[in-house]
């Protein structure tokens, strides 16, 4: 399109999904029929175009979150097809946080799955508005109705089909559209010419029920539809799809679409869907973030004329461009050549390039506008979570927050030569993944990077070693454990002692408790306003606080403690700063070895699915890992589901483990679910080794 098309025709979504569920595959459909692309890519022929990386195509799953733009009648739609591995999560999570809506793909056997469920919150928590698509309704098992109800189920959501699908498993073959009561059928193979006839009357019945649900639902948002509608008015679809629309965006309505992606049926109706219920930037409130200079809250509207404010989500390495760094511009616009603030850093940046992205290929642009999803290379120093604004007008939009790593492996080149590409890769691979954190063990020098799960750590691996050329050692996976404190104690501390050549003092007196906030640790000082400086109390403070990075048992941080500073003494001639941290610092590891402290292990949220003549198996050998049962449930085609919440450090190795009880045909997903405490013979175990 060569005109910059206005704000009301950009769609900004994300595809997200459980593992599995035919994301890509529908972004690559939808690729082909807005004409990007004139070669259908497929998976399990490592021939798509949003998983470029290798790894991917090996695996036949999404690792990055890849960045699209195609165009559908007269709209822009940038699309961001997004992993559906919980090991990837982070992925998901930025992608949400710069998108407008979200098509959410389910499958059609098995409806809502646990990672549906993570994506689903996730999309709630930045206000996503979402519609959702039920695909391979040509599987083996396959079930529109009892997809749907999984979701108003499972998800509390309010799901309106506003398709009926034809037929399902072998004879799928078109949807009614329920607005406008026609039918759709795909016959040709490529499905670019589907045709539109009268409704079967083999599925009239349940449509016209399907029709009066969802004509209820549309009503009950909107007072003048309602009066109409039970005045018997034949209500227009104009106005029924404006109120639809308007309940998506609010949120109090998903629509449901149906069809099979990779059998080309049911695209061309979820782009027409994502044009007419998902919104523009002008219907999202304006983004706020705080001004640097005046600190004080700012709003900044989807305006082309208002200031730049721009959040970049992603930082990915190119092998020919380099850094790529990928943004969203939520107000103004960004010209190629010019000077911007990094609002987050207080830093010049200068724009040298500007991309709009087609996955891994590239198109180069002068400016890109309000609405609008690029990237950049060559900035310096901006990294994901950073604000770019306008040097006359800069704001700080609220950061990004990832989980914290729940697993690591210790890392150590095998030739003095690989150390320095070693420290260059993993530097790299740092800045596109905030979930993967690298840091040296203080006691054994060892170089130690830690991830979201096995198979995170085992790609950021593979690629260390493929794209960088490193020559490395790498250990077993080992559990990111934590420290907390049971009970309350108290000590008393005194630094009296000659320290550069002049004694210094300091007494204070710690209690600490289990915090009431969950993992996040706090300290209070209890003091009378006077009776101690202010630069005593924070030097108090960060001895507290940085002690809390290696904790008492063995050395891992402790999380969930509250400190308080009950009693302080400071002598004016011979107290210090250096004194009060010093004193701080040792009196906090004897109260926290003095509180009963334990370790927590992260406990992981584990669903296996199975033919149910391996049930009895699978549970005997969950119990064994320690297993805790939450839920067990038929599925369509004979299988069983089974939830349970299991100890991280007891699931290594489970694929095997699991292919091998089920003779190749159980599944599972696992996401990490809480922190839990060890109990203590497993604790003398990983204490000890006893």
């Amino acid at each position: 399109m060569a005109d910059e098309p206005s704000l009301e025709s950009i769609r900004n979504i994300g595809v997200i999904a459980h593992i599995d569920a035919g994301k890509t595959t529908t972004t690559e459909r939808i690729l082909y029929y807005t004409g990007r692309t004139h070669r259908m890519g497929n998976v399990d022929d490592g021939t798509t175009i949003t998983d470029w990386m290798a790894q991917e195509r090996e695996r036949g799953i999404t690792i990055t979150s890849a960045a699209v733009t195609c165009f559908w009648r007269d709209h822009q739609i940038n699309i961001v097809d997004t992993p559906g591995h919980i090991d990837f999560t982070a992925e998901v999570q930025r992608s949400l946080r710069v998108l407008d809506g979200g098509v959410v793909v389910f499958d059609g056997t098995a409806g809502v799955e646990p990672q549906s469920e993570t994506v689903w919150r996730q999309a709630q928590t930045f206000g996503v508005p979402l519609i959702a698509f039920v695909n391979k309704m040509d599987k083996l098992g396959a079930n529109f109705a009892y997809a749907v109800q999984t979701i108003h189920d499972r998800l509390k959501a309010n799901p309106i089909p506003i398709q009926w699908a034809i037929g399902a498993e072998a004879t799928f073959r078109g949807i009614v559209d329920l607005l406008e009561w026609k039918a759709i059928i795909w016959s040709d193979e490529l499905g670019a010419t589907p045709e539109v006839v009268e409704v079967p009357a083999e599925v009239e019945l349940e449509a016209l029920e399907a029709r009066e649900r969802m004509l209820e639902a549309i009503v009950e948002t909107n007072d003048e539809l309602m009066l109409r509608y039970l005045e018997g008015e034949e209500l227009p679809v104009v106005d029924l799809q404006r109120a639809l629309r308007k309940a998506t965006i609010a949120g109090v309505l998903q629509p449901v679409l149906c069809g099979s992606s990779l059998r080309n049926k049911g695209v061309q109706p979820l782009l027409d869907a994502i044009v007419a219920y998902l919104p523009s930037p002008l219907d999202i409130p304006p983004v706020r973030g705080i001004n640097p200079n005046r600190d004080r809250i700012e709003e900044r509207a989807a305006d082309v004329g208002a200031p730049l404010s721009m959040l970049f989500f992603k930082i990915a390495t190119d092998p020919y461009a380099g850094r790529l760094a990928y943004f969203r511009v939520y107000s103004g616009k960004v010209v190629r050549g010019n000077v911007y603030m990094n609002a987050t850093k207080g830093k010049r940046e200068r724009i040298s390039r500007l991309l709009r992205m087609f996955a891994d290929r590239r198109e180069d642009v002068d400016e890109l506008c309000a609405g609008d999803i690029g990237a950049t290379v060559g900035l310096k120093f901006t990294f994901t979570g950073d604000t770019v604004a306008a040097l006359h007008a800069p704001v700080v939009l609220e950061a990004i927050r990832f989980p914290e790593p729940v697993i690591w492996v210790a890392v150590e080149p095998k030739t003095v030569a690989d150390q320095e590409r070693l420290n260059d890769a993993l530097q790299r691979l740092s800045e596109e993944d905030p979930t993967f954190v690298i840091k040296v063990d203080e006691g054994t020098g060892q170089t130690v990077i830690s991830g979201m799960g096995e198979l995170h750590l085992e790609i950021l691996v593979d690629r260390m070693l493929r794209e960088f050329g490193v020559q490395a050692n790498v250990g077993k996976p080992r559990v990111a454990y934590k420290e907390t404190v049971t009970t309350t104690s108290q000590t008393e501390v005194v630094f009296d002692r000659l320290f550069g050549g002049k004694t210094q003092y300091a007494r204070v007196v710690l209690e600490v408790s289990p915090s009431d906030s969950g993992e996040n640790s706090h300290f209070l000082n209890m003091l009378a306003p006077q009776s101690l400086p202010m630069q005593f109390v924070q030097a108090a403070q960060a001895g507290v606080m940085e002690s809390l990075d290696s904790g008492f048992l063995a050395g891992y941080p402790l999380v969930g403690v509250q400190v308080r500073l009950i009693d302080a003494e400071f002598d004016p001639d011979l107290s210090t700063e250096i004194a009060f941290k010093a004193a701080a610092a040792q009196a906090f590891q004897q109260v926290v070895g003095s509180a009963n402290p334990v370790l927590l292990e992260p406990v992981m949220d584990v669903e296996v699915v199975m033919p149910e003549g391996f049930v009895g198996e699978v549970l005997g050998d969950l119990n064994a890992r320690g297993g805790d049962i939450q839920l067990m449930e038929s599925r369509s085609g004979g299988a069983q589901a089974i939830r349970a919440y299991c100890p991280l450090a007891k699931m290594f190795g489970y694929a095997t483990d699991l292919r091998s009880m089920t003779q190749g045909r159980g599944t599972f997903t696992m996401e990490f679910h809480h922190y839990a405490p060890v109990d203590s013979r497993q604790m003398d175990a990983i204490l000890y080794g006893v």
